[in-house]
């Protein structure tokens, strides 16, 4: 991996209370979206077809995308996607009846090979699972932190970065469209484990390891930031390969690991910074 040189950065021109403004400024203006889109929706996030019950119909056709919309331009649905290779669509739509789509279908000279159903019963179920998978793996991350740690700032730095990891992907969902399924309930566990991973190692190095305060940020900042913008550059190709071959779900997953690992780099080095300084020269262990 490349190492970054970071040793010029000058910490000392900022306060802590300069450091953590603009993370906890970007925080609050995401819940105050996640906020604003539930007054409007009634739901914090637009829900995919895995948590609101619909169908799914898979079709072949040899005409290109957007012709394949504009035959479907008179009935709902939520999205037309196509898959790896072509010639091959999958319709979405929120409706359980699906019947005029597939005489528009057969009009059009396409052949269904697979229609699919979910009820709105199962969708709530699954949403329900969903939303307890993210709280037991969120509760288990800061009740693993805290016993790591044992005292209360540096542990509540790991757990408020690593939540602010996760709202604000959650808000740029809302601003780009993108709607929560199953796959990008996937990504934001994945970025529990990647916000937990580099909080630790500032942590580690700055309360455990020999040196000075600056000297203990620069090494893990060198190893932090290598791994999370080699891991910002992977998901940034995924997605614009999983894009141009028609791969469903990994350009959403790639897009929602891109908006946390960004938002990481910011919580790990300003906010979690300013609270470990605080720590260690300011609060209780003075």
């Amino acid at each position: 991996m490349v190492d970054f040189e970071v040793s010029d950065i000058d910490y000392d021109k900022y306060s802590n209370r300069q450091l953590a403004a603009i993370p906890l400024a970007i925080l609050g203006l995401a819940l105050l979206v996640l906020v604003a889109w539930f007054v409007m929706t009634g739901v914090p996030v637009d829900l995919g077809l895995a948590f609101t019950g619909g169908t799914e119909v898979r079709f072949t056709a040899d005409d290109p995308i957007e012709e394949v919309r504009d035959t479907f331009a008179d009935v709902e649905y939520e999205s037309i996607q196509s898959t790896a290779g072509g010639g091959t669509f999958i319709l979405t739509t929120q409706a359980t009846e699906t019947a005029d789509i597939e005489a528009m279908a057969s009009e059009a000279g396409y052949e269904i090979t697979q229609v699919q159903g979910r009820s709105a019963s199962f969708g709530s179920s699954s949403q329900q699972q969903a939303l307890l998978g993210l709280v037991i793996a969120f509760g288990g991350m800061a009740a693993l932190v805290f016993v790591l740690f044992r005292t209360f700032i540096p542990s509540i730095a790991v757990v408020l970065s690593a939540f602010s990891d996760i709202v604000i992907p959650l808000a740029l969902m809302n601003v780009f469209g993108i709607k929560l399924t199953l796959g990008a309930v996937a990504a934001l566990l994945m970025l529990i484990g990647y916000s937990v991973d580099s909080d630790i190692l500032l942590n580690n190095h700055i309360l455990r390891r020999r040196g000075g305060f600056y000297e203990s940020a620069f090494r893990a900042m060198r190893t932090g930031i290598t791994m999370t913008l080699t891991s910002i550059s992977a998901m940034i190709v995924m997605s614009i390969v999983a894009t141009l071959f028609g791969i469903p779900l990994l350009p959403e997953i790639g897009l929602i690991l891109v908006f946390g690992l960004t938002a990481d780099l910011m919580n790990t080095y300003m906010l979690n910074m300013s609270l470990l300084r605080y720590y260690k020269y300011e609060g209780v262990n003075r």
